[in-house]
């Protein structure tokens, strides 16, 4: 089983795509999961683990706050970059997230040049001793 360096965790197929075109263009390969649920479930069954995961905050089953608590409470998985990437603006939100774990909150950007940003800055993150 091939895996990517980044995990990203969204119910939005067009975020998705628009996400994807971007880390591909900077040399990123990606994983992607629907909800928490199978991230988790994901993430028992590889043998290499990403170096980033990038949660979306309202998913189903599981959302991104739920999916943070439970990867960061799991010593297999709580040293592993974790970052929120969501439409949501809310500051306390943003904040709970933070205090949770998450290594940054960011907002889905509206331009192709924003997201290709954003992929440059995930990219970033990939690398050994970034955090």
């Amino acid at each position: 089983m091939q895996h990517g360096k980044i995990l990203m965790v969204d119910d939005d197929p067009e975020e998705l795509n628009l996400i994807e075109e971007a880390l591909l263009e900077v040399g990123q390969k990606v994983h992607y999961e629907e909800n928490g649920i199978e991230a988790l479930n994901y993430l028992n069954n590889c043998t290499l683990l990403p170096r980033l995961i990038v949660l979306d905050l309202n998913m189903p089953k599981l959302n991104g706050t739920e999916t943070l608590v439970r990867l960061k409470s799991d010593h297999r998985y709580k040293n592993i970059t974790v970052v929120i990437y969501s439409t949501s603006v809310n500051a306390v939100e943003k904040e709970k997230c933070m205090k949770l774990g998450a290594h940054s909150y960011i907002c889905k950007p509206l331009s192709y040049a924003d997201t290709l940003s954003t992929a440059q800055y995930f990219s970033m993150l990939c690398e050994p001793n970034a955090t």
